[in-house]
């Protein structure tokens, strides 16, 4: 396993010999002719028309693939006289053939759910899907050489887990390698994957293969439902005995979630839909920007429900457009507001942008549309609905370009045929504000935002008291994000975790769609737990809009939709205050942020100043993030167009969970080959003796 996938029939210097042709495709795979096509989903690559698995590239006239059998044997035949036992036997050895690791048919005859383009010069594409344990790839690579895969925990080829395979002289191969700290690439003792499939022509090269999600290998990466910063690389020239040679810039990296469930597309091409972008906004020469645009919805005479929300990203500006997201605003505005466009943020920005809180869809660079499940959809045209919608665009010009011009936003299609629930979207976590504070220096600090029961009891007792159901959720941290984890809580008890990605990487949000729906009951908690790492920073991080600063949020995606959009929480400032000394604050509180009274060394501060001030070692910062995690919360519960439940402001107490969840231990996935193997060799020999009592018998 792991080694050259297949084996070519033929002798030294001669051609491969191929079984093709519907023969094949009916008898080699016992499977009728669709068995010999690729599996593949998508556009096919460029290539001339010729024979070929379909949606790969077309092989060309004068220059045959291995696109054919691998590994056909050549003793296989009906028995002379019309002996069926030998010509049953046989036809067992052929199919088992087949089934040996390493012998790979025409085309696995998979398909692969998910599809992304890789790099910018449309030449790396990468499918995969995931098939219980295993988790299956397909690379289509406009290049004659070797193609590589990996997985990093930083996106660069530091202590990596790859792949690399191909086609050299009509014998594919698949080898499993890993890299060190310092980037040193060594073939893995332990070879992991599996190749299925490998064909080659004058322009692409495609590989599919499978690995387990966990092989308990020390040099692989397990595959969660984390983010994973996939690593690609390409080379025109295979790989020879010393290994692959260096890729130059044929190479790169992209964070995907690679157990993403497979979604079901029930929209029509003809569905209607209506476009919120920006017009012509003037994209500052810096590194970030925050552009925010009010818009009015479109007015209907009757219900309609947004069945799925795509990005309208203007050509050539796919590497500028951030992330984009939509946040329902007040009814109460008028149309004086839709023309002004402005910098997010910004001291000069007028207060109707502020009292736009509620998002109601999220997306990223790297993310896919998102369809709503076929049962719910965002409500439109009632007087419960968004009326004034603020888009907000988040720019990356890292170059400093001059003079960019950028007309991105969102396409929403909806339709009048209602589904049975309205969607809903709640926002759980720690409130945005300075009241969060994470000290310099720290490798990991952990802060926790309660979606408390107090809240969830009265919104749900009052709405819906037999609970709402939540089909997915989007994580989302900041810069200095690690890890984000949505915990819940029912009488005690801690519940599988709702979502998480312990890989958070700020370039890649999306909304997760969840497995199976998690009801959430009134009195149940939340808590969304984030971790961070500020090693790289001298000041206090604070709780704010700014990348720089941070948040630790989850929204939440549900159904049926109730009259509560947050559920979130602030720590305790006293408290914090009192961790560095602080024993007096002027009062009656004139300014924001508020001035400290004493001791002297702080007197007439803020207390931002005040934090920055205190000496900040790893020993001060984990003591501080153990009373930070335990301080009282104020609670945060508000209903649609900021009114609150009653009780908004009260004081709370962290849950007391009494069993927290303890979840299963990973399943490594047993080598792809070792029971095959047995099954397979146990068969191959009861065959080979029928077979030879048979001839013997014959030959008497």
């Amino acid at each position: 396993m792991g080694g050259p996938g297949g084996r070519w029939i033929g002798g030294q210097g001669q051609p491969p010999r191929r079984v093709c042709g519907a023969w094949a495709r009916r008898h080699w795979t016992g499977r009728g002719p669709r068995a010999a096509r690729g599996g593949e989903s998508g556009p096919a690559p460029p290539g001339p028309r010729a024979a070929g698995p379909r949606g790969g590239p077309r092989l060309p006239a004068r220059r045959r693939s291995s696109a054919c059998l691998l590994g056909a044997p050549q003793w296989w035949s009906p028995g002379a006289g019309g002996q069926e036992a030998p010509r049953m036997c046989g036809w067992r050895l052929l199919l088992l053939w087949g089934l040996l690791p390493g012998a790979a048919a025409g085309g696995s005859g998979r398909t692969y759910p998910h599809r992304t383009l890789l790099d910018s010069d449309g030449k790396y594409w990468l499918g995969w899907g995931q098939r219980g344990s295993r988790l299956a790839f397909r690379l289509e690579v406009r290049t004659a050489g070797y193609v590589g895969l990996g997985f990093s925990p930083t996106g660069t080829m530091a202590a990596a887990d790859i792949v690399v395979g191909g086609v050299a002289h009509g014998q594919p191969y698949l080898q499993d390698y890993f890299t060190s700290a310092n980037k040193e690439l060594k073939k893995d003792p332990q070879q992991d994957y599996h190749l299925e499939y490998a064909m080659e022509n004058s322009t692409h090269t495609i590989i599919e293969f499978s690995r387990e999600l966990h092989t308990c290998d020390t040099n692989d990466k397990s595959i969660t439902d984390s983010t994973v910063r996939v690593i690609w690389a390409y080379h025109h020239e295979d790989v020879e005995g010393a290994g692959p040679k260096y890729h130059d810039s044929n190479r790169g990296t992209k964070s995907l979630r690679l157990l993403n469930p497979e979604k079901t597309s029930v929209l029509s091409t003809a569905s209607p839909y209506f476009d919120l972008v920006n017009q012509d906004v003037p994209i500052p020469n810096k590194g970030t920007t925050y552009w925010c645009q009010m818009f009015k919805i479109p007015v209907f005479q009757e219900k309609h429900h947004i069945i799925k929300v795509e990005p309208v990203i203007q050509r050539g500006h796919e590497s500028l457009v951030h992330h984009i997201l939509l946040y329902q605003c007040s009814s109460s505005f008028n149309d004086s507001v839709l023309d002004y466009g402005h910098e997010c943020y910004h001291p000069n920005m007028p207060d109707a942008f502020l009292t736009c809180e509620t998002v109601i869809f999220a997306w990223a660079i790297g993310g896919e549309g998102f369809s709503y499940p076929p049962h719910v959809g965002l409500s439109l045209g009632t007087p419960l609905d968004p009326h004034y919608v603020l888009l907000e665009v988040h720019y990356d010009n890292p170059t400093h370009k001059k003079g960019l011009i950028d007309n991105s936003g969102l396409r929403l299609f909806h339709t009048t045929d209602i589904r049975e629930y309205d969607a809903g979207v709640i926002e759980a976590g720690l409130w945005v504000s300075l009241f969060h504070t994470i000290p310099p220096g720290m490798p990991e600090f952990r802060s926790e935002g309660h979606c408390t029961l107090e809240c969830l009891e009265e919104a749900l007792e009052a709405e819906k008291p037999s609970g709402i159901h939540v089909f997915a959720v989007l994580l989302h941290a900041h810069l200095a994000g690690r890890g984000i984890r949505l915990r819940h809580f029912r009488k005690g008890d801690e519940m599988k975790l709702l979502a998480y990605d312990d890989d958070f990487d700020f370039n890649f949000q999306e909304f997760q769609y969840l497995k199976e729906e998690r009801t959430i009951l009134p009195g149940d908690n939340l808590i969304t737990e984030c971790r961070y790492n500020t090693k790289d920073r001298v000041g206090m991080t604070w709780g704010g809009l700014s990348t720089r600063n941070e948040m630790c949020l989850s929204y939440l995606l549900y159904y049926p939709r109730i009259n509560l959009t947050r559920c979130a929480s602030i720590p305790d400032i006293m408290e914090q205050l009192q961790f560095i000394g602080v024993k007096e604050i002027y009062r009656p509180v004139t300014t924001w942020p508020f001035i400290i009274k004493s001791p002297k060394q702080y007197k007439n501060l803020s207390f931002m100043d005040a934090m920055n001030k205190f000496k900040w070692t790893k020993k001060e910062g984990l003591a501080f993030n153990k009373l930070v995690l335990s301080l009282p919360v104020n609670v945060r519960c508000s209903k649609t167009d900021n009114a609150e439940w009653s009780i908004q402001g009260m004081t709370a107490l962290p849950p007391d969970i009494e069993r927290p969840y303890k979840a299963e231990p990973l399943v490594c996935g047993t080598s792809s080959s070792s029971s095959l193997n047995k099954n397979v060799f146990l068969k191959l020999f009861l065959c080979f003796m029928s077979l030879s009592s048979t001839l013997g018998a014959k030959s008497l």
